[in-house]
């Protein structure tokens, strides 16, 4: 029958999808618009003064501050502390305060730079036109090895001058109400002679690639008005993306940590995998600075969580960073809705609980119609039984009198599957969405189901568990969402053709075990859908008996 064929492309769609939900991503999502400016100093002369992001002046040395010895300086805010190196003044830790490692209430805070010997955030020369930079120790506007950002936003200045008389400015701005660093950085050349090269800053992370990644992780992209998540795999074919850049970042499935010109600059980003070493460099345009010429480059700095309702509120467009590949156009809605109900049920479960009804209310009609096909279907079962023992050598003719049967009796064979179909971009949606949202990392739901994001696991086995991911454990929820499919099961016609009906039956069996290593919400989204579907379906059979 064509709809034991349909429902078994559905299992294997499913199977396939595992696989293609890694490699498949949608890159064309709409242009995003840049709002933010630059004002240059208009109390220089006109002809020193550049158009976008980076400001040509002439130097002045009045009012400098007063930069002294320094060494490894740790700055905290409510969101995170940042160990920053005199050495380069890059950042050597990022250490996010509201988010942990791993579940367990003794985890340690959420460690962003995962090469703390390389750190992250370096500057550096394309044509290395001041060779001396890589070693430079930089001096430091503050005399302490801390500093706290509570109440005010504070700035932090280090200063390092080349032999030759360039010097290299890098101001960092902390506020204690984001994630964002403010980051300015000034070249001034008092070396005699024009300096002419690409400056280039850069982010720096370990990178091992998941063994069954959903959802994207690695290097992405915002550049001529598109979004280029660029698979790991992928940087030894293509390593140099050029054109108008908005922001570059490297991604986890959780966190980002993203460089973001003031103003969209056309440049480049240059991209390199050594031993595990994953390096995305933001190169600027080629300037060329006459000595007595000081140029101002400017930056924001996002280090922290892949959160759609944090990274909109910034309004520097990385919220186009969190995208859930083909079915994007449902995943967030359906994320913002998830979050909606959270606001006033303080439990991600329950918010999927509500979530799944609201779904199921939605599809409510079409459920019923499909329903109805599927009783009306039952009621002409003893008449197809004797149609396939009559002309059981005959495949041509049973096929004619089961055609005619079924316009006879008014009955579309492939009504009941209407719903599953239309199910399946909705399950693929929150599939990438539950996947990957950071509002359910960690989050409780009941008894043994600790973080929503994580398959479900009551008790913990020192054994290996055929088909299951690690931590290995009894998948109560998912057991009991595969019985529930079996009930659904029963309560459908018997499909005509014995091997199809075998085949079947095993589907139970066969989604228990995709769901096996899926996130608990995930598995609880699909619970719950069952469970109304046989209620539904028992009261419409009844109806129509």
């Amino acid at each position: 029958m064509e709809q034991g064929r349909l429902l078994i492309a559905i299992v294997l769609s499913v199977l396939v999808f595992t696989v293609w939900g890694f490699f498949f991503q949608d890159n064309n999502p709409p242009p995003q618009q840049q709002t933010a400016q630059t004002q240059p100093d208009t109390t220089l002369p006109a002809d020193k003064i550049a158009t976008g992001a980076h400001q040509e002046t002439a130097i002045k040395e009045q009012h400098l501050p007063a930069f002294q010895k320094s060494k490894d300086l740790v700055v905290s805010t409510p969101f995170y502390s940042v160990t920053i190196s005199d050495k380069g003044a890059f950042f050597k830790n990022f250490v996010l305060k509201q988010y942990r490692e791993s579940v367990e209430s003794d985890s340690p805070n959420k460690e962003l730079i995962t090469l703390p010997n390389v750190g992250s955030l370096h500057l550096s020369f394309s044509e290395n036109s001041i060779p001396e930079l890589k070693d430079a120790v930089f001096l430091s506007t503050v005399s302490s090895d801390g500093i706290d950002v509570r109440d005010i936003s504070k700035e932090v200045s280090f200063l390092w001058t080349s032999p030759a008389g360039v010097a290299i400015e890098k101001q960092y701005t902390f506020h204690p109400d984001s994630y964002v660093i403010d980051l300015s950085v000034i070249i001034k050349n008092s070396s005699g002679k024009l300096l002419q090269d690409k400056l280039e800053l850069s982010l720096t992370s370990s990178f091992k690639e998941a063994k069954n990644s959903y959802g994207f992780e690695g290097p992405s992209a915002f550049i001529n008005d598109t979004l280029e998540q660029i698979a790991v795999k992928d940087i030894q074919k293509k390593s140099v993306y050029s054109g108008k850049i908005n922001w570059t970042c490297l991604e986890e499935r959780y966190f980002l940590s993203s460089i973001v010109p003031v103003v969209p600059t056309d440049g480049s980003i240059r991209l390199s995998l050594t031993n595990g070493r994953l390096d995305d460099v933001f190169v600027e345009p080629e300037i060329k600075l006459d000595s007595g010429v000081q140029r101002k480059f400017q930056y924001k700095i996002y280090m922290g969580p892949k959160s759609y309702s944090i990274l909109s509120n910034l309004g520097i467009g990385l919220d186009k960073a969190i995208h859930f590949g083909f079915f994007d156009i449902l995943a967030k809605p359906l994320l913002w809705l998830l979050n909606f109900l959270h606001d006033y049920i303080p439990n991600y479960g329950l918010a999927i609980i509500v979530l799944t009804l609201i779904i199921k209310g939605i599809l409510w009609p079409l459920g019923s119609k499909s329903y109805k096909s599927m009783s009306e279907m039952k009621k002409i079962q003893p008449l197809m039984a004797q149609i396939r023992e009559k002309y059981k050598d005959d495949k041509k003719k049973m096929n004619e009198e089961t055609m005619a049967l079924y316009k006879t009796y008014k009955v579309n064979p492939l009504g009941g599957c209407l719903p599953m179909v239309v199910q399946i971009p909705v399950f693929f949606a929150l599939y990438r969405m539950l996947y990957e949202a950071i509002e359910l990392r960690h989050a409780p739901f009941i008894g043994w189901i600790t973080d929503l994001a994580a398959p479900d696991r009551l008790l913990h086995f020192s054994f290996t568990v055929p088909f299951m991911e690690p931590p290995y454990g009894i998948p109560v929820l998912t057991i009991i969402m595969g019985a529930t499919m079996f009930i659904q099961q029963k309560m459908s016609p018997p499909m005509g053709d014995p091997m199809q009906a075998k085949m079947m039956m095993m589907m139970p069996v066969v989604f228990t075990f995709i769901f096996i290593n899926f996130s608990s919400g995930l598995v609880l989204y699909w619970l719950i859908n069952n469970i109304v579907s046989i209620s539904q379906q028992y009261y419409i059979q009844k109806k129509y008996a």
